[in-house]
């Protein structure tokens, strides 16, 4: 990742996802802006719990009236997702207009925009937390793992995406018979470690005011589980 500086990974993580602690969430509009990164936190699984249990408080709600009454951006969250049709970030953790930022590429690949849009929100907008979450059956990294295999790069602007995933497939191994499944977090915990080391972002996380962590979103459960990172 040319842009945001990439942290150094040592060994292989566990590919164990740990499963979303019972923390509350505020089931409002979200924690607004300056708050600490556990809090953040706990009010998004809060509302992915909402989401899994049937119960959301925001999703029926897609007007253009509530959008008008959302007031000024406040946001709590960004979260960094993939562009799967299968996983509409505001849904799966009952978030309502003015809650979060959202930012969506395949295989949730960094390049200088969306690394910006992370810098803006937490910087201008004090944003405590930011989320990088993958999902399992993942089609970048899919991808990326036939083109490893069969040595054929895809053309146009497809070939950054697989570029971008592919060291994340060689740590697992090719020959590794769960290699998508591992991929898929290992490429997770590339793009978390890359954010904490971002020049602008650096610092606020050494700090302890802004939290990079990553999630792993299951497409038959519904649930995000967190991942254990460096």
């Amino acid at each position: 990742m040319a842009v945001c500086r990439r942290a150094k990974l040592n060994g292989m993580e566990s590919a164990r996802a740990t499963p979303v602690p019972p923390t509350g969430g505020s089931g409002g509009r979200g924690r607004q802006a300056g708050g600490t990164p556990r809090a953040a936190l706990a009010d998004l699984l809060g509302g992915n719990r909402r989401f899994v249990s049937g119960q959301p408080i925001h999703g029926h709600d897609v007007t253009a009236a509530a959008a008008a009454a959302s007031g000024d951006q406040q946001p709590y969250a960004v979260v960094l997702g993939c562009i799967d049709s299968r996983v509409p970030l505001e849904a799966i953790f009952d978030q309502t207009f003015g809650a979060i930022c959202v930012i969506r590429t395949g295989g949730h690949v960094l390049d200088r925009a969306v690394c910006g849009s992370i810098e803006y929100v937490v910087g201008q907008l004090g944003v405590p937390l930011v989320m990088v979450l993958g999902h399992e059956r993942c089609g970048a990294v899919g991808a990326t793992v036939d083109a490893l295999r069969t040595g054929e790069r895809p053309g146009g602007s497809l070939a950054h995406l697989v570029d971008e995933i592919a060291p994340a497939v060689v740590e697992v191994g090719l020959d590794d018979p769960a290699v998508l499944a591992l991929t898929v977090r290992r490429h997770v915990r590339r793009t978390v470690d890359a954010l904490r080391v971002d020049d602008l972002l650096a610092g606020p996380v050494a700090a302890g005011r802004v939290a990079v962590v990553g999630g792993l979103y299951d497409l038959s459960t519904g649930e995000v589980a967190l991942l254990e990172t460096s």
